[in-house]
């Protein structure tokens, strides 16, 4: 049964010649790919971290609306962890 989520991904887009668009929507393609239904994407926009991850100071936050059996988080986040453009991830069900 598919259930609702939220995931609130950080991209890391320091040093990245391409467009933080082409970056959100390779990161829709990937969550789609694990059986994902996107229902919105809000572009949060960048923002500084309270301190320093990874060696960053800061990223730009992306919020994924989605349906998706309760299996497939665990997949997302395996997949989307592989990808050098997301830094952060976290999901919630609505």
């Amino acid at each position: 049964m598919k259930k609702k989520y939220e995931g609130v991904i950080v991209l890391n887009a320091q040093g990245r010649e391409e467009t933080v668009e082409d970056m959100i929507s390779r990161v829709g393609k990937e969550m789609e790919a694990e059986g994902v239904k996107l229902e919105q994407i809000d572009q949060i926009g960048k923002r500084d971290f309270a301190y320093e991850s990874q060696h960053r100071r800061s990223g730009f936050y992306v919020n994924y609306h989605f349906e998706a059996d309760p299996s497939a988080i665990d997949k997302l986040r395996s997949r989307l962890s592989l990808m050098d453009e997301v830094h952060l991830q976290h999901y919630q069900r609505l």
